[in-house]
């Protein structure tokens, strides 16, 4: 009987540990086309206020409002591209402290500036430059009481929408010296023209034309909608062929409005982590062994918790959140590799059984009418069993990491990352390098370095599947 009940347990583990939880998440969600592209962002100090400058390729409307704890000032924007100059963002200056932009959510795009003291919006407005460069969007922020501050704080937003001319240049006044240099000389008469200047006929010029749909859509600083992360891949595929193929879901860290780690240089560790994860996508993608999906495949903030939703969703095979790192020692480089720690597992395995609904929890098993006992069992069973195999798959990792590059010591580490949490996925969390290392920081910035980082990831998840379907055969 004994002997029974050990193959039931092993097949029950094996039952919990491979089918995904069923958890509502949005349905797909069309992105609106990028209705401009922000070329530069400007912060200086104008008599009493502090004045920021958006320069946009064409009109747009916007929004902005004040936030308190922390101050901020919030300005809401159509979905737009970001296509900034080369150099690091603007640094503090007068009420202004720091920035991060980014897509907010499908349409809708935002800057946040971060303020020193309680600043008002003394004016908003939109600037014709009278050339082919755009318009500016300009904000004047002006010191204020906390009192007033907190008054106004997160208050109906100031929408601008007019757009005020440019202002003609004032003709140039004519000096003393330069009348004296343009007189004729004494007792004569100024020499006419015999005749008027041959005037050239204009040159035709085409008519300009919009381009189309998709080459705007090229021009965006994201993908195209089709991207969008809530779009996470094609139409399901044939029950066959899902079987053949293990699904591989990439999470790269941050987004939109949340640039994570800021680099030495001004690079921001979302981009970091998208590229990454895009190169590393082109590599599995190429074996024709994996679907790969990925929470975000363009500039937008989705939350934590929502990213395992998705891939618990897509039933995921393995679930690859990407970051970079960065601490006060600049001394300290290196790839590390997190799973998810046993404290961390157990606390996670007490919140499912007390906040989720437990009908079809596990196993497409109805949970509801089992006792409190049961159901922390059965999640802890399904959760270990994904840790054993997170933890087989981050010790190849590490190995195949070690042929690319030099590792963080003690390279497999443990953490109660949010990312990891899903009690029926392997996980594991890649903290590519340290961007407070100049080192580091140059060398993700390279597409080559990124490249030799996604081959030790994909060697690595090849041979973690290898071994699993060596292991099911015997």
């Amino acid at each position: 009987m004994l002997g029974v009940e050990r193959l039931f347990l092993r097949a029950l583990i094996a039952c919990v540990a491979v089918l995904a939880v069923l958890l509502a998440v949005a349905g797909p969600v069309p992105a609106e086309a990028a209705s401009g592209v922000v070329t530069d962002i400007r912060v200086g100090n104008q008599k009493d206020v502090t004045r920021v400058v958006l320069d946009v390729d064409r009109k747009v409307a916007f929004s902005v409002f004040t936030l308190a704890n922390p101050y901020r000032v919030v300005v809401d924007l159509p979905e737009v591209g970001w296509r900034l100059p080369a150099r690091p963002l603007p640094g503090a200056t007068g009420v202004f402290s720091k920035l991060r932009y980014g897509l907010y959510k499908p349409g809708n795009s935002r800057l946040v500036l971060d303020v020193r003291t309680p600043a008002a919006v003394a004016k908003a407005f939109i600037l014709e430059t009278g050339n082919e460069k755009g318009y500016r969007l300009v904000l004047d922020l002006a010191p204020t009481t906390h009192q007033a501050f907190a008054r106004d704080a997160g208050k109906t937003p100031l929408h601008v929408v007019a757009v005020q001319p440019a202002a003609k240049p004032a003709p140039k006044p004519v000096t003393t010296a330069e009348k004296s240099a343009l007189a004729p000389p004494s007792g004569r008469q100024p020499r006419m023209a015999s005749a008027a200047p041959k005037q050239m006929p204009p040159k035709p010029t085409a008519p300009k034309q919009t381009p189309p749909p998709a080459a705007m859509a090229a021009t965006k600083a994201s993908v195209s909608p089709q991207a969008s992360p809530f779009r996470l891949a094609p139409l399901k595929p044939e029950p066959g062929h899902r079987a053949k193929k293990k699904v591989i879901f990439l999470d790269p860290g941050h987004g939109g409005v949340d640039p994570g780690t800021i680099g030495i240089s001004g690079v921001y560790e979302k981009h970091i982590t998208l590229s990454m994860a895009r190169e590393l996508k082109r590599q599995l993608e190429q074996t024709g062994r994996f679907t790969v999906l990925m929470s975000r495949a363009r500039d937008v903030f989705i939350r934590l918790r929502d990213r395992v939703r998705l891939a618990r969703d897509q039933k995921a095979d393995l679930f690859i959140s990407i970051h970079a790192d960065t601490v006060k020692n600049r001394k300290i480089k290196g790839p590390a590799v997190y799973t998810l720690s046993e404290k961390s597992s157990d606390k996670e395995a007490q919140e499912l059984a007390e906040k989720e609904n437990k009908a079809d929890l596990i196993a497409g098993v109805d949970l509801t009418h089992e006792t409190q006992e049961v159901t922390n069992i059965l999640i802890d069973l399904a959760q270990r069993e994904s840790m054993n195999q997170s933890a087989r798959f981050a010790t190849s990792l590490i190995r195949e990491l070690k042929h690319q590059t030099r590792v963080l010591r003690n390279t497999h580490r443990f953490a109660g990352f949010a990312v990891l949490k899903a009690p029926d996925i392997p996980s594991i969390l890649l903290e590519l390098g340290f961007l407070s290392n100049p080192q580091d920081e140059r060398a993700l910035r390279s597409k080559a370095y990124r490249a030799r980082l996604a081959s030790a990831v994909r060697k690595a998840v090849e041979a973690y599947f290898v071994r699993i379907e060596e292991a099911t055969r015997k």
